[in-house]
């Protein structure tokens, strides 16, 4: 009778899409049965298998529309690399009231300092509380604003967007202005972060139009937090590594893969 029972409930919960309780019941059941657990502690264990269940593939899910080009954690950052780089101040980005005030955050310094591995980083910890969020290029997001505006709307609408590689390539002021309404559709309802291998005096020959440079600046920089991270590049320092480890094959290759 036991046994028909617990196949009925099986199959209830998968008809209530409770899928992962009813692939634990029997491993919930017979802890409940050694523990001597109530009706309501064998319910609880239940449930919480299945809330957990639940929120990591909302996690998942989030992640997978992020579209990240690969994962990194704050854990997995060297500050012993950066020495100058106020950790204190990285570490409070994680706390995620920026995106509560609608700050913009943004990186700034050489390449290969861990300016992308730390704005992935925000990605990943602004998905798993729930935020929406949009990982892009400069150079990408142009194109899908300069396409259509429904291509577009994601990165308008989304909690936090990722604005990588700013700087990298000229933006002609056809394409800047795009970016300026993009920067002010956003500001003061959202939060972006910008990564970008450009102090803000260059910005001007970035984007080949001062007004438009000195418009897009006054609307990110009038809620922000700005990191400078000076230093070297990871990637130099694990090819420098390499050389060392491997002398008489001249050491592996630098990858291509951003920090």
């Amino acid at each position: 009778m036991e046994q028909l029972t617990c196949e009925r409930l099986q199959d209830n919960l998968k008809r209530l899409k409770l899928i992962r309780a009813a692939e634990v019941l029997d491993t919930v059941v017979t802890q409940a049965e050694e523990d001597k657990s109530s009706y309501l502690g064998f319910l609880d264990r239940l449930l919480e298998e299945e809330v957990a269940a639940k929120e990591k593939r909302r996690i998942q899910t989030a992640l997978k529309i992020a579209g990240l080009p690969f994962a990194k954690t704050i854990e997995e950052y060297d500050f012993t690399f950066h020495p100058h780089l106020d950790k204190k101040t990285v570490m409070e980005l994680f706390d995620l009231t920026f995106l509560a005030k609608h700050e913009n955050v943004i990186f700034l310094g050489p390449p290969g300092v861990g300016k992308t591995h730390l704005a992935i980083a925000l990605a990943i910890k602004a998905c798993s509380h729930g935020f929406r969020v949009c990982f892009t290029t400069m150079n990408t997001l142009i194109g899908k604003l300069k396409e259509s505006q429904s291509k577009g709307k994601a990165y308008l609408s989304a909690s936090l967007v990722i604005v990588d590689e700013a700087g990298y390539l000229p933006v002609e002021s056809r394409k800047a202005y795009l970016f300026f309404q993009f920067i002010s559709y956003r500001y003061e309802k959202s939060s972006t972060i910008i990564t970008s291998n450009k102090s803000f005096g260059d910005w001007q020959e970035l984007f080949g139009d001062a007004v438009i440079a000195s418009a897009i600046l006054d609307r990110l920089l009038h809620h922000s937090r700005v990191v400078n991270i000076r230093g070297h590049s990871y990637r130099l320092k694990e090819h420098t590594f390499s050389k060392q480890l491997y002398p008489k094959q001249g050491g592996d290759a630098v990858s291509a893969n951003p920090p």
